[in-house]
C-alpha cells in the first residue's frame, strides 16, 4: 500500500473521515510537520495509514465530549503535566506491550501502562559565551545563589516547563527548600518573566541577562531560523544537575484512548515509534533525545555534549505540580 498520511485541521474532520481497514487516527498537539517523517516510515513499513489531527487546545475536553464515539486511537502531546491531565480525565486505556516496556526506561512511562515517553528534552541553562565562564554554571540549586543576581532570564514561573522543574526541586529537597529556591531564583531575575523560551535566549544575546532556563530543543529550532541564528550562536548549552541527581528532563509522549477503534494497528504504531529507526527519525526532526537506550542521536544534538538525566519518576513530578504552582504564586515569581 502506498504511503497515506491525512493531515487534518480539526478532530471534527477526522470524525467525519471514512474508516479504513488498516489505519490509525492520532490526535496530536504537535505540529504535523514534526511527526510526518516518522509516520511516513511507519506506513511504508506496514501499509497502515496514519490520519493526523492537530488539536492545539482543548484536547482533554474534546476526548471527554466525544466519549466512546471518539475516532481517535492515539494521543500525542508534550510535557508530563499534559500527559497526566489526560490520564486523570479517564479517557485512556492501558497498553500491555513487552516491546514498549523493554524499550522505555521505567521512569519514562506510566506505571499502569497508560502513557509512554517517545523523546526527552532537558531543561538546561543557555549561557552567554562572552559573559559566563566555563564551569560557572554547576547545579540547579546554585541558580538561587547571589552570584546570579540580575543575570537570569526565564519565561513565566507558572508555565508547565518551569513548574515541572520546580516539582523536581520539591522531589529532591522538600517543599520548604523548594520555596526558598524559587524565591532565590526570582531575586536573581534580570527582568520580569515574559515571552517564551526563545525570548530568553534573545535577551541573553541582547545583553539583558547572562543565562536563561531553556529546553534543549530550542537550540535546533533557533539555528534553523535565519533571524534567530544569531541568538543561538551567542550562547552555549550547559547541563546543570541536582546536587543529589542528574539533569532535569521532560518528555513528549503517546497514549491509547479508551475508544480506540483501531486498537491493534494503534499498538503497532506505538511499538514502531520506539524502534531504533523511528527513534532516530523522530528525535532528529525535533532535535530531542530518544528514549530508546543506544538510539542514534542527531549530529547537532550530539554536539551539545552528554549529560546524566535525572531518574526521578515523572509520574511523581506530575503529582507535585499543584504544590509547585502554589509555591510560584506564594513567592510572586511572575509579579
Amino acid at each position: 500500500m502506498s504511503i497515506r498520511i491525512k493531515l487534518l485541521a480539526t478532530a471534527a474532520v477526522l470524525a467525519a473521515a471514512p474508516a479504513l481497514a488498516d489505519e490509525v487516527n492520532v490526535y496530536t498537539t504537535r505540529q504535523a510537520f514534526l511527526i510526518e517523517p516518522v509516520m511516513d516510515a511507519f506506513t511504508k513499513e506496514t501499509g497502515i495509514a496514519v490520519n493526523l489531527a492537530f488539536v492545539e487546545k482543548g484536547l482533554v475536553e474534546r476526548l471527554k465530549s466525544e466519549g466512546d464515539r471518539s475516532p481517535a486511537d492515539l494521543v500525542m502531546t508534550v510535557d508530563i503535566a499534559n500527559l497526566n491531565q489526560i490520564v486523570e480525565a479517564g479517557v485512556l486505556q492501558p497498553v500491555d506491550s513487552k516491546v514498549l516496556k523493554d524499550s522505555i526506561p521505567a521512569n519514562l512511562r506510566s506505571p499502569d501502562d497508560l502513557w509512554f515517553a517517545l523523546t526527552t528534552r532537558a531543561r538546561v541553562v543557555f549561557a552567554s559565551k562572552e559573559r559566563v565562564k566555563d564551569g560557572e554554571v554547576t547545579t540547579y540549586e546554585d541558580l538561587a545563589s547571589d552570584k546570579w543576581k540580575g543575570r537570569i532570564c526565564t519565561r513565566a514561573g507558572v508555565h508547565d516547563y518551569n513548574l515541572a522543574l520546580l516539582a523536581a526541586v520539591i522531589a529532591h529537597h522538600g517543599e520548604a527548600a523548594a520555596k526558598e529556591w524559587a524565591a532565590g531564583v526570582k531575586a536573581n531575575l534580570a527582568r520580569k518573566p515574559e515571552g517564551n523560551d526563545r525570548s530568553q535566549v534573545k535577551a541573553v544575546w541582547a545583553g539583558e541577562c547572562d543565562i536563561s532556563l531553556t529546553n534543549t530543543y530550542y537550540m535546533g529550532a533557533m539555528l534553523a531560523d535565519p533571524e534567530q541564528k544569531a541568538w543561538a550562536d551567542s550562547v552555549r548549552i550547559v547541563f546543570p544537575t541536582f546536587e543529589n541527581g542528574g539533569t532535569h528532563v521532560n518528555v513528549s509522549g503517546i497514549a491509547m484512548t479508551k475508544a480506540a477503534p483501531n486498537k491493534a494497528a494503534a499498538q503497532k504504531l506505538m511499538e514502531f515509534l520506539v524502534s531504533p529507526e523511528a527513534q532516530a527519525i523522530y528525535a532528529e526532526k525535533n532535535t530531542e533525545y530518544p528514549v530508546l537506550p543506544g538510539a542514534k542521536l542527531s549530529e547537532l544534538v550530539e554536539n551539545w555534549g552528554s549529560f546524566t538525566p535525572d531518574t526521578i519518576d515523572l509520574t511523581d513530578l506530575a503529582k507535585l505540580r499543584p504544590t509547585a504552582l502554589k509555591i510560584m504564586e506564594e513567592v510572586g515569581y511572575d509579579d
